[in-house]
């Protein structure tokens, strides 16, 4: 069994001009005051690998052009579809309007645990991920539709909201790509 690794000519990325005109999955990423920028890079690195329509960067949550998240995104910050607002909840409140079913990732009363959601592929959704220590705020919490939890079976309460983006946008895209 031959496993030498491909090069990148092998792997036949598109560009970022192709990237921009293909298809995405019908999900946007909210960011809630995430703090790091090596976080958000990290994000906009997954939302470029599975095709997210777009990023939405909010409140405190710095925004490209930035070395900082360049490192970790690599590029994909001039991929994605990214847009700024200062205020999270105005950010979901538009996403609303425009028909998107909108989940906060948090941990909270009757939260839904990721494992069991499943989406409907006719539907457009958003996944709104918080603050590294305050999560979510609460504001915005009550204004989505439903909050998603994901299982954590250690002794820690909490994943890096880079590793927490790339646990749902692959569910997410699992289930609206197949």
């Amino acid at each position: 069994m031959n496993r030498r690794k491909l090069n990148v000519e092998e792997l036949n990325r598109l560009s970022v001009e192709e990237f921009q005109s293909t298809g995405k999955t019908p999900l946007v990423v909210v960011l809630d005051n995430v703090r790091s920028r090596n976080n958000i890079g990290s994000v906009f690195r997954t939302g470029d690998a599975f095709r997210v329509e777009e990023i939405i960067l909010c409140g405190i949550t710095s925004v490209p052009p930035n070395a900082e998240i360049h490192k970790t995104a690599l590029g994909a910050e001039d991929a994605v579809k990214w847009r700024y607002f200062e205020e999270t909840l105005s950010a979901v409140q538009e996403l609303k309007k425009a028909g998107f079913s909108v989940f906060a990732v948090e941990q909270t009363e009757n939260s839904l645990s990721l494992e069991n959601i499943r989406l409907d592929k006719s539907k457009r959704y958003a996944v709104v991920l918080g603050h590294e220590v305050h999560g979510v705020q609460q504001a915005v919490v009550d204004a989505c539709d439903h909050c998603i939890e994901i299982p954590q079976f250690g002794t820690k309460h909490s994943l890096n909201v880079s590793v927490v983006a790339g646990i749902v946008i692959w569910d997410f895209f699992k289930q609206l790509n197949n």
